[in-house]
């Protein structure tokens, strides 16, 4: 009783492994500050939580900002824009009088280690949504002032550094004093400002560009270029305007456009039998699936779909993970004896039975569902495994066509704040979950840790071995999914530990406007999730 915040803060951090770098007061998630605590419960938030390290890698990117402002000649950059997440990082594209070298990034290096031993002040003010707009026209950001302009709170935090100041989607550190784990690195035409992830968030990650996944990210983002619809604002006029429906059906005709791209290299690898598709949860892939195989029908192909979870082992046989709980995910948990066999006698011109796993028995089944390959047969196998080599060890390598699938967000909410593709898929599989298996928020939430834990184990290493990448996000799709998920999100309680996620979501779908799922295709990746779709899913 009678101390601030920070006083709070400083007399803890020593009994703390990791910074900490928000509190809670009373179960409600604040920024430190010299706030007087009368009797109120606090709980520290550190580095290596979720949210703490989100605020954290925030915090440096408005750190590197500040730096980069500092470092330039005045009136040299028009724009800085923070793209997409890279190798732990995030590959930044500057425009300015001047290429960006190595010795302009020592720099701005040299520049942010300065400031962070300062340790100065991160303050944060509140002004009117009218103002807002005023100040960050006169800064030149133009993305800002389109999604203020859509914004129904009359006022706005902007946070300030050293007379630098910005607007970000998220909580901030109170000071520079603790943001001296990061690197910048020269890649491509702009640069990567490397970030700590929360398994280790006092070290800074080998820098290791995924150039195959670079390269689809780039592309994804000149199409939302090309078609105007690169920020939250943009997208916001377009639905104003009224002009979606053609918007919409241009970005799903850039889509099939790939697809068509895909099968051209198929039919260029004469020797492919198997197309394998991995990718993480909610990216669309038994969708993207159907739409292959109905371009390979188009170029003479007969497409035959498996799904590699029908070659589940039996249930006693599943590997548990450290809680004791069956594994679904991990490798073994697959009868991958059983699923080589079957493709190498398929692989041999011999009919096989195809097993169905019946989840509700954990048992395979045989329903007189035979299949043989014949010239022109091609499979078109989907699961989670179907990158790792060690699935289909006993395969040649020349019969199989590999397919990364993932739901890259193209778009930012402004030049500063990227939507994390992560919650793009989030909020898809919380409507799918809801929809299809009458699972709550509350429930897709509390595992959606465990889920992506499993991604970086057993589909991201394998990523950069696919023969093609397949972007399945529509940046038209947020507004789209907003009026389907809200409802959902708002039957989680302040009581209930998912409820700071669903207020952080529901916030950030605050500055989307809806738009009708009517101009929605019903071929669309989008309809797998939403329903009305034409496939069976």
């Amino acid at each position: 009783m009678g101390k601030t915040l920070a006083q709070l803060v400083k007399e803890a951090q020593p009994e703390y492994m990791n910074r900490i770098i928000l509190v809670k007061t009373d179960g409600r998630l604040q920024e430190i500050s010299d706030t007087e605590i009368t009797d109120e419960k606090i709980e520290y938030v550190t580095t290596n939580t979720s949210i703490g390290i989100e605020t954290y890698r925030r915090s440096v990117v408005f750190l590197m900002l500040y730096a980069v402002y500092k470092v330039a000649p005045k009136g040299s950059i028009k724009k800085v824009i923070v793209e997409y997440s890279i190798s732990k990082g995030l590959y930044c594209s500057l425009k300015a009088d001047f290429p960006v070298t190595d010795k302009f990034l020592e720099q701005v290096k040299a520049q942010m280690n300065k400031t962070a031993e300062q340790n100065l002040p991160i303050t944060k003010k509140m002004i009117r949504t009218k103002e807002a707009i005023k100040l960050f026209e006169k800064y030149g950001m133009g993305d800002k002032t389109k999604l203020f302009k859509y914004r129904r709170s009359s006022y706005v935090n902007i946070y300030n550094l050293d007379g630098y100041e910005d607007y970000f989607y998220g909580y901030m550190a109170p000071s520079t004093g603790i943001l001296k784990t990061f690197d910048l690195f020269q890649y491509d035409e702009g640069f990567v400002l490397q970030l700590p992830v929360k398994e280790a968030p006092e070290e800074v990650p080998e820098f290791a560009p995924q150039e195959k996944l670079f390269t689809v990210l780039k592309e994804s983002t000149q199409w939302a270029n090309m078609l105007d619809i690169d920020t939250v604002g943009a997208l916001n006029e377009h639905i104003t305007k009224n002009d979606m429906n053609s918007l919409i059906l241009v970005q799903e005709a850039l889509q099939e456009q790939k697809i068509v791209e895909i099968v051209n290299q198929i039919r260029e690898k004469k020797s492919t039998k198997f197309v394998m598709i991995a990718g993480p949860s909610s990216s669309g892939k038994t969708t993207f699936a159907n739409r292959l195989s109905i371009q390979l029908r188009a170029n003479g192909y007969k497409p035959h779909p498996i799904s590699v979870d029908n070659y589940f082992v039996e249930r006693e046989e599943t590997p548990l993970d450290e809680n004791g709980e069956y594994n679904f995910e991990d490798l073994h948990a697959i009868d991958i004896e059983l699923f080589n066999k079957h493709m190498e006698q398929l692989l041999e011109g011999k009919e096989i039975s195809m097993p169905t796993f019946n989840f509700k028995t954990g048992k395979k089944e045989y329903h007189n569902d035979y299949l043989k390959l014949g010239d022109d047969d091609i499979l078109v196998i989907e699961g989670i495994h179907c990158l790792n080599d060690e699935l289909s060890y006993m395969l040649p390598k020349e019969s199989k066509f590999k397919i990364y699938i993932s739901a890259l967000t193209q778009l930012n909410v402004d030049e500063h704040n990227r939507v994390a593709t992560t919650d793009g898929r989030l909020i898809r599989r919380l409507i799918r979950d809801y929809r299809t298996r009458g699972s709550s928020a509350k429930k897709t939430l509390a595992m959606w840790e465990s889920v992506r834990k499993g991604e970086e184990k057993n589909i991201f290493p394998f990523q950069e071995g696919a023969d093609a990448m397949f972007n399945s996000a529509m940046p038209y799709e947020l507004s789209v999914l907003k009026p389907y998920v809200e409802p959902i999100l708002f039957s989680i309680g302040e009581e209930e530990p998912e409820y700071q996620e669903a207020k952080r979501l529901l916030k950030f779908l605050a500055y989307f406007l809806p738009c009708s799922v009517e101009n929605v295709p019903i071929d669309s990746i989008i309809r797998e999730f939403v329903g009305g779709g034409c496939f069976k899913v």
